[in-house]
C-alpha cells in the first residue's frame, strides 16, 4: 500500500486491516480536533460511463464530485481510500475531495463519513455494515434526499448535492 502517492492522509491516521469492513479501515492514532483536515483524495475525473468501466480496486474507491462526474483514484490501495461509510460519521466533506473532522475524534476511533454527503447516483449501493443504532440498513445514491440528513450534515455535503438540496427546499 502506497501512502500519499496521489492523496493526503493526516499523519495522525493510518490504514488498518478490517476484514469485517470489507478489508481495511482508517483509524485515528492520536486525537484530531473538529475542523482539521483528515484526508484529501487525489485522482482523475471520469464520467459515468468511464466510472462504470473502472477495474475493481478503483471503482469502489471513486467519489462523485459533480452531476455525472466522478473522481477516481490513480492507483489502487492508497490509505486515504479506506475511509469507510457510517450512518453516524465523525467526518464530512469540505468541498468535493477534502474530508474534515466534524467533531473531535479520539485516538483509536475509526475515521468515517456518510456516503450520503457525496453520492447522488446509484452507482455504489450496498448493505450497510456500520453497526450503529441509527443504521439505515442500506447505502444508496438516494440517501441524500432524506430531510433529516440535510440538517444533520449541513455544511458537509458535496457542493453539487447542496445545490440539489437547496432546490428541493425552495420547492423547485
Amino acid at each position: 500500500m502506497e501512502r500519499n502517492a496521489y492523496s493526503y492522509l493526516s499523519p495522525k491516521c493510518s490504514a488498518v486491516k478490517a476484514p469485517e469492513k470489507g478489508g481495511h479501515a482508517v483509524q485515528a492514532n492520536e486525537p484530531i480536533p473538529a475542523g482539521e483536515v483528515v484526508a484529501v483524495w487525489g485522482g482523475r475525473i471520469v464520467n459515468a460511463a468511464q466510472a462504470a468501466e473502472l477495474a475493481p480496486g478503483f471503482r469502489e474507491h471513486n467519489i462523485q464530485v459533480e452531476e455525472g462526474l466522478y473522481f477516481a483514484p490513480m492507483i489502487a490501495d492508497e490509505e486515504s481510500d479506506y475511509v469507510n461509510h457510517s450512518c453516524e460519521p465523525n467526518c464530512g466533506l469540505a468541498g468535493q475531495i477534502t474530508l474534515v473532522a466534524m467533531r473531535d475524534i479520539k485516538a483509536g476511533e475509526e475515521i468515517t463519513f456518510d456516503y450520503a454527503m457525496a453520492d447522488g447516483d446509484g452507482y455504489d449501493q450496498f448493505p450497510c455494515a456500520c453497526g450503529v443504532a441509527s443504521c439505515r440498513g442500506n447505502v444508496t445514491g438516494d440517501d441524500w434526499k432524506q430531510p433529516a440528513l440535510w440538517d444533520k450534515y449541513k455544511g458537509f455535503f458535496s457542493p453539487y448535492l447542496q445545490r440539489r438540496i437547496d432546490k428541493l427546499r425552495a420547492g423547485k
